[in-house]
């Protein structure tokens, strides 16, 4: 285990162990690839600890079939780790805003849902991925977020994808990853592939 030593110690009464243990809010922004990746995995280590995971998927259309879905869907049935959910919020693609009525409802009734979860403390890991989509377009209030995370009870985690994650939200978690861009074969004309797509 990696034993990093902080550049400031908090002033907060909180001992090493109380500290460790807090619950974080996690962003993974940026114009890269790899935002939700990240977010699965952290979902796998969670899953390993025997935490109960709930993955919302928010814009990604339900058709959608991601390889990280089944392969989440299996592990939480073998009854070795945690138990996983997964919650499709969205009806379009994020990058092409087709009924963008509907999309706006059901962002809104996922984000619903999730408040509920948290106040009920339902997983102790939440993927909302692509959920900066709809706070950057307006459509959710990132203040109203930010109050509904600083209140969760107990110690529930909560990971948040997308790109254009707004400033305040990207202020007060806890972990911020911006994923830059540096080259992507899309950008020669290459389409997207099985295995590293979806």
């Amino acid at each position: 285990m990696p034993q990093g030593q902080p550049t400031v110690v908090p002033n907060d009464g909180l001992t090493t162990r109380q500290r460790r243990n807090r619950p974080l809010v996690f962003v993974h922004t940026g114009t890269g690839k790899g935002k939700s990746t990240a977010a699965f995995g952290l979902a796998l280590r969670a899953w390993n600890q025997g935490w109960p995971v709930g993955v919302f998927q928010f814009v990604k259309s339900a058709k959608w079939k991601v390889g990280e879905e089944r392969a989440l869907r299996v592990l939480g049935e073998t009854g070795e780790g945690g138990t996983v959910a997964w919650h499709k919020m969205g009806e379009g693609w994020s990058w092409v805003q087709r009924d963008i009525e509907s999309s706006e409802e059901a962002a809104r009734e996922g984000w619903e849902q999730v408040k509920r979860d948290l106040a009920a403390e339902t997983y102790k890991l939440y993927v909302l991925d692509e959920f900066a989509y709809p706070m950057h377009w307006g459509w959710i209030d990132t203040d109203e977020v930010i109050e509904v995370l600083r209140n969760r009870p107990g110690t529930q985690h909560v990971v948040i994808t997308g790109r254009n994650a707004p400033e305040k939200l990207v202020d007060f978690a806890d972990l911020v990853t911006d994923m830059t861009k540096v080259k992507h074969p899309m950008d020669a004309g290459q389409k997207g592939q099985r295995g590293i797509e979806w």
